[in-house]
């Protein structure tokens, strides 16, 4: 029986012709689409420097914008409240949906299909398209912003939570099944301890993402920091606009920089 060896030379050059064949596949996508919506790469690009300079010119805070410190603060405020509470209401749902639709937690596979099918509906569905959708039924307010990240939320960490104890050691609840433990028993004693720091660090994770989303949402329900960068925005006074994303961008950083202190704490 042959063995065929490829030579180092033969095996790159391969390499090379398969990365140039990727690669003139997805410029020819690219064209395409640009062709279709008759969008001018180079003239877009051309614009981006003055597009650039008319950003830093008017979004650059002053000593005018502070004088609105004080409400964008409050908003700020708001907003984080809304991120904060959303997820940890959702995270609590999520936890009790992904124990009973894991693979080796679950007490029938029926669970299993409906939760899985329940959490990619809620998952792919924007929060922009949540907010939207619940705008007609509940009006601009915080608690339509509420709904809107705590629905995107659920579905997402009922995915996540799910993924983080099917991974875990199976051994370990058959040595609790083995001794006589019941359901509970095995989930709070062999379940949720292991999965404890994984589960905060997605929950932490979610915080720092709603955060951003909330900003957006405001848009649209007329509530928080988001609705007062729409209303300076469209006052024509950048400036403050400007120290919106400024803050918002600190909060985020901030909020980043917990979230990894208490990610190692817990480890």
């Amino acid at each position: 029986m042959k063995t065929s060896f490829q030579s180092p030379q033969q095996f790159f050059r391969q390499r090379r012709l398969r990365l140039s064949v990727v690669l003139i596949i997805l410029i020819g996508i690219y064209v395409t689409s640009m062709a279709l919506v008759n969008f001018q790469t180079w003239t877009s690009i051309a614009k981006i420097p003055a597009g650039l300079i008319w950003l830093f010119h008017n979004f650059i805070p002053t000593e005018r914008s502070i004088s609105y410190l004080g409400p964008i603060l409050y908003q700020l405020w708001r907003t984080l409240l809304v991120s904060i509470s959303s997820t940890i209401v959702a995270s609590l749902f999520a936890l009790i949906f992904a124990i009973l639709g894991a693979k080796t937690t679950t007490p029938s596979p029926v669970f299993r299909i409906v939760i899985r099918f329940g959490a990619s509906l809620l998952r792919n569905i924007p929060v922009v398209a949540w907010a939207m959708i619940l705008l007609f039924s509940f009006k601009q307010s915080d608690f339509t912003g509420f709904l809107a990240l705590f629905f995107m939320t659920l579905g997402y960490l009922t995915r996540a939570f799910t993924e983080t104890i099917e991974d875990l050691d199976a051994e370990k609840l058959q040595a609790l099944q083995a001794v006589g433990a019941n359901y509970f028993q095995c989930v709070f004693c062999g379940v949720l301890p292991e999965a404890a720091s994984t589960l905060t660090s997605w929950v932490l994770y979610m915080i720092e993402n709603n955060l951003r989303d909330a900003t957006l949402v405001g848009l649209l329900t007329g509530t928080g920091v988001g609705f007062l960068f729409d209303y300076y925005f469209k006052s024509f006074r950048y400036d403050a606009a400007g120290l919106i994303v400024l803050l918002i961008a600190i909060l985020v950083i901030l909020l980043e920089l917990t979230s990894t202190q208490i990610r190692r704490a817990i480890a």
